[in-house]
C-alpha cells in the first residue's frame, strides 16, 4: 500500500511545537527572533507561528553554539540567507567552512596556551617576570616600577 502525504499537514507550528521538536526553549525562540536570526508570522489572533524551516536553521544555531560559535557570529554569517529560507547544502557548506577557520585559530591558541602552561608548570618558579601565561614579555614591567598586585581577573591590555 502507498503512503500518501496528507496534503492538510500544518505548514506552520506553535513555539511550543519549535520548542518540542528542536529541544531548545519557547523563550530561546524568542530571543533568536530578536537577534534575527529566525523569524515568525502572526495570525489572526496575534500569535506567532513560524515555518517548518525553522526547525532546521534552529539546529544549524545550536550545532553552531555546540562547537562554540558565538551567536554574533552565527548572526553574521545566517545574514546573507533569508531567515524564511531553507538553507541548501551549498550554504550550509560555505557556513562549515567559514566556521571551521575560526576553530582551526582557537584550536591553535589552545594549543599554544597549553604548550605554554606546560613550560610553566615544569619550571615552578611562577615568576611574575618572565611567565609566558601571565606577564608575556614583562608587559607588566610598563606599567610602573613598583609591586604590582596580580589579580587572576584582571586584564593585561588595561
Amino acid at each position: 500500500m502507498k503512503k500518501v502525504r496528507n496534503s492538510s499537514m500544518k505548514s506552520v507550528l506553535t513555539p511550543g511545537e519549535v520548542a518540542k521538536r528542536s529541544g531548545v526553549a519557547v523563550s530561546a525562540l524568542h530571543f533568536y527572533e530578536a537577534k534575527g536570526l529566525i523569524a515568525s508570522t502572526r495570525n489572526n489572533g496575534n500569535q506567532r507561528r513560524y515555518g517548518r524551516d525553522v526547525l532546521r536553521r534552529v539546529a544549524i544555531i545550536k550545532v553552531a553554539q555546540r562547537i562554540g560559535i558565538p551567536l554574533a557570529t552565527i548572526s553574521e554569517s545566517l545574514q546573507d540567507v533569508p531567515v524564511d529560507k531553507r538553507i541548501s547544502h551549498q550554504e550550509w557548506s560555505a557556513l562549515t567552512e567559514h566556521w571551521r577557520e575560526e576553530l582551526d585559530k582557537r584550536i591553535a591558541t589552545l594549543q599554544r596556551l597549553r604548550n605554554d602552561l606546560s613550560g610553566c608548570i615544569g619550571c615552578g618558579c611562577l615568576s611574575t617576570r618572565d611567565c609566558p601565561l601571565r606577564n608575556p614579555g614583562d608587559k607588566l614591567a610598563e606599567k610602573g616600577t613598583g609591586a604590582i598586585l596580580l589579580d587572576p581577573g584582571q586584564d593585561d591590555e588595561s
